[in-house]
Order: structure tokens, then C-alpha cells, then sequence
């Protein structure tokens, strides 16, 4: 995640007001010196960067003027927070961090085998080396990654040694508390299996029930998978509906490693995930299951992009959106397969559920193939509720609206019953079950 300023811009320095305010404001004070140069690489390239706007390829569905016109300030004191409701009963293990703060007390982190850390940033020791995984992804700069790594101060972590099995998962909890100012949030998060080691983690973002308001959450999390390593990931989105939240998940996989993950978002009132996956070796898998759920007037954008550069690799994915009222969904999935991965199998599905006449979905599967000797396929659907679907449970004692909620329901379980913690399973069936707007034409 090295940043570097071309030399056509090296002079125009603080060109976004809007951005250099930001970045003040997420600036730490000095702290480790190898951190210190990270953060002001980053924040290098952040100053000679703009905010994207429609006029950007990769942003064009996605306007974030609305984002430009509220003033963020960073909450750097620990907010008192009720997480009872929030837990998971299968994950003995995981660490909060409320608006962005650590907060030690309620974490746990107990009875972890031998061979595994699970920590923040601050409290890892000396002797863990991880200055050769924190921001060295291999991934695309862009200016909120890079603002990420600018403001960077602390981090969830997670180190699996070799060989090493952790059978239940980890939650990382990340919760934000809506105060008198919109705060902006930098969540980090860092897992490291190593070779052949196996481990589930669930990156879970929230506000609190009882609160509502405008908050920025931007977050980086680097997944670095061993040879023949396996990572399970579970990624909710569950913001509050004023919130804007933007997100980048980093994964690099090496050879006959196995990666899956779990993306949920029905939250925010603008939000963006960017997943990237960087194969370092032959033979991988890659599994990427994903389920946006919108109404009102929320924007969600999720933007994939797949490098397959080794022989023998495999990815599949499946995204799904069910978009109702005058919401609006984007989704842009990119496969990159160069001529050396040859027998390369890769497929991808972006499905798309309308429940209004004024919502809307922006689709656009890509495949980008100088491979010979690969299978690869992709796809979109648009689609509505069919009416002879309703008819026929109607026809067998269900009312209309129970029918809508049942064919929405089971459009969205294909993907939420894959999920690996049952209670995360139980309480995503209830979020689809509980939004009323997503059964109103």
C-alpha cells in the first residue's frame, strides 16, 4: 500500500480544502517511528489528492457532495456504550472500539490457543513483527485508503500462527455513538494466517439503537491468507441511516490458500465497499457471497475487483441487492485474468431485486481475460416480484404482504444462510424481516 505522487501533481499541493481540512483533523500526534512514516507517506499523497467526484469512472453512480457538506471531528476520548445486544454468543473472543477508540473493557480476549493474537495495535508486543503486512497490500490508491493510513493511530489484529486452528470466531466490533458533532471514524484491522492455519472473523459495524445522526466511518481491513491457509470473513454493514460509511477490504492470497467472504450492508445513507483480491500463487479459491439491502433514499455501491495472476485458480461470486422505495444500488465486479493464469475458473453473478417503480440498480460485471485456456463466465439480473408468484400464495391462504415478505425473504436467505454464526444468521433474517418499506411498492 506504498503511496507515491506522480510527478504531473507534485506541485499542486492542499488541492481539495474540503480533504486538507480532514486530514487535519484525523492527525495524530507523533508516535512509533516506523508508523510515523507511514502515516506521513500517506498523508503526502492525501495532500497532493481530491475527493472523487460523478466525473470519475470509478465513482460516476456514487455522488458524495452530500459528505463534503458536513464537518467531521474525531472523538479521541472513550464514549460509554451498551453492547449487551450487540454480542455474539459464538465468538468467546473480540475486540470493541467505540467511535473509533479501543475500549479494553469491553473486549475479551481469553482461552485463545497457543499460537494466536488477538489484539489492538497499542497492545501488542515488541516482538510481534508486523510492520511487513500493515499497509503493504497490494492494492489500488485511492484517496480514502490513503487518509485511512494518514490518521492511523490504532488497530484491531489478529495473528495466526502456522498450522494453528482457531475453531470459533473472532468479532470485531466496531460502534459509533451519535453525539452533538458528526464524527469521522478510521477503523483498521489487520488478520494474518499463516501457512496452513484456519480462522473465521467477523468485521461487524453499528451504531447504537437509541441513537440517530450524521457520523463518517472510513475503514481499511488487510487480510494476508498463508499458503494453503484458510480465512473465513463475515463483513456487516449496519450503520445508522444519516451515517456515510466507506470501506476497502485488501486481500492477498498465496498459493492453495482459501478465502470466503460474507458482505452485508443495509445501513448508511451512503455507503461503499471496496473489496480487492491480489493472488500471490497458484492454485487459489476464492469465494465472495454478497447481499446489499436498501429503501428510502440510501446509496449503496460495492466494487469488486478480482486479480487471477497464477495458473489453476478459482473465484466465485454472487451478489444480490434488493433495493426498494427511491434507493439506489450500484455494483461493478472486475475479474482480471492475464495470460499467464492459465486454467483459471472464475464466475460471477450480480442479481438485482426492484420492490419500487423509482428504485434503482447501476450493474456493471467486467471481465478482463488475455488467458487462452480458462472458463469464465458472468452475469446481471433486474428483476421485480413476479405477480403469479404472489397469486399462488395468496391462493394458498398467505395475504398479500406475507407473500411479498416471504419471496424477499427467501431471495436474500440463498446468501444469509451461508453465513457460519447462527445468531448473525437469525438477527440479518429479522433486519429483512423487520423493514417494512422493503414489502411497499
Amino acid at each position: 500500500m506504498t503511496m507515491q505522487v506522480s510527478p504531473s501533481v507534485a506541485s499542486l499541493v492542499d488541492r481539495d480544502a474540503f480533504l486538507t481540512g480532514l486530514l487535519q483533523e484525523v492527525t495524530p500526534a507523533k508516535g512509533e517511528d516506523w508508523l510515523q512514516e507511514l502515516r506521513q507517506g500517506a498523508a503526502h499523497w492525501v495532500r497532493h489528492a481530491v475527493i472523487p467526484n460523478t466525473r470519475d469512472e470509478e465513482w460516476r453512480f456514487t455522488d458524495l457532495s452530500a459528505l463534503r457538506q458536513v464537518q467531521f471531528r474525531v472523538d479521541r476520548e472513550l464514549t460509554a456504550v451498551d453492547i449487551s445486544g450487540l454480542i455474539l454468543p459464538e465468538a468467546v473472543n473480540r475486540l470493541v472500539f467505540v467511535n473509533g477508540v479501543y475500549a479494553p473493557e469491553l473486549s475479551a480476549v481469553a482461552g485463545l490457543p497457543t499460537g494466536v493474537t488477538v489484539s489492538n495495535l497499542a497492545g501488542l508486543s515488541e516482538s510481534e513483527n508486523i510492520r511487513k503486512y500493515l499497509a503493504q497490500s497490494e492494492v489500488s490508491q485511492e484517496v480514502f485508503t490513503a487518509l485511512n493510513t494518514a490518521g492511523m493511530t490504532d488497530a484491531a489484529v489478529v495473528l495466526v500462527a502456522k498450522n494453528v486452528v482457531v475453531e470459533s470466531p473472532i468479532h470485531l466490533l466496531f460502534v459509533s455513538v451519535v453525539g452533538e458533532d458528526a464524527v469521522i471514524s478510521q477503523p483498521r484491522c489487520l488478520v494474518v494466517a499463516e501457512t496452513g492455519s484456519s480462522i473465521g472473523f467477523v468485521e461487524d459495524y453499528v451504531t447504537t439503537p437509541e441513537t440517530e445522526g450524521v457520523y463518517f466511518t472510513n475503514t481499511v481491513t488487510e487480510i494476508w491468507v498463508g499458503e494453503n491457509a484458510e480465512v473465513t470473513h463475515t463483513r456487516i454493514e449496519r450503520d445508522g441511516l444519516e451515517a456515510f460509511h466507506i470501506g476497502k477490504t485488501a486481500v492477498t492470497q498465496a498459493r492453495d490458500s482459501r478465502y470466503t467472504c460474507h458482505a452485508f450492508s443495509c445501513g448508511g445513507k451512503l455507503s461503499r465497499h471496496n473489496l480487492e483480491i491480489f493472488q500471490t500463487g497458484e492454485q487459489t479459491q476464492t469465494t465472495l457471497n454478497g447481499l446489499t439491502m436498501i429503501s428510502g433514499k440510501q446509496l449503496a455501491d460495492t466494487h469488486s475487483a478480482i486479480a487471477l495472476n497464477h495458473p489453476h485458480g478459482s473465484s466465485k461470486q454472487l451478489h444480490k441487492c434488493i433495493v426498494g422505495d427511491r434507493a439506489h444500488a450500484v455494483f461493478n465486479g472486475k475479474v482480471f485474468v492475464p495470460k499467464p493464469a492459465q486454467l483459471t475458473d472464475a464466475g460471477q453473478l450480480n442479481r438485482n431485486l426492484l420492490l419500487s417503480p423509482k428504485a434503482r440498480v447501476d450493474t456493471k460485471p467486467q471481465l478482463e481475460i488475455t488467458a487462452d485456456n480458462v472458463k469464465c463466465a458472468h452475469g446481471a439480473t433486474v428483476s421485480q416480484l413476479e405477480d403469479d408468484e404472489i397469486f399462488y400464495l395468496q391462493s394458498r391462504g398467505i395475504n398479500e404482504t406475507d407473500a411479498r415478505k416471504l419471496l424477499i425473504n427467501a431471495f436474500a436467505a440463498e446468501i444469509i444462510n451461508q453465513i457460519p454464526v447462527a445468531s448473525l444468521q437469525d438477527t440479518l433474517l429479522n433486519t429483512v424481516n423487520s423493514l417494512k418499506s422493503l414489502t411497499n411498492d
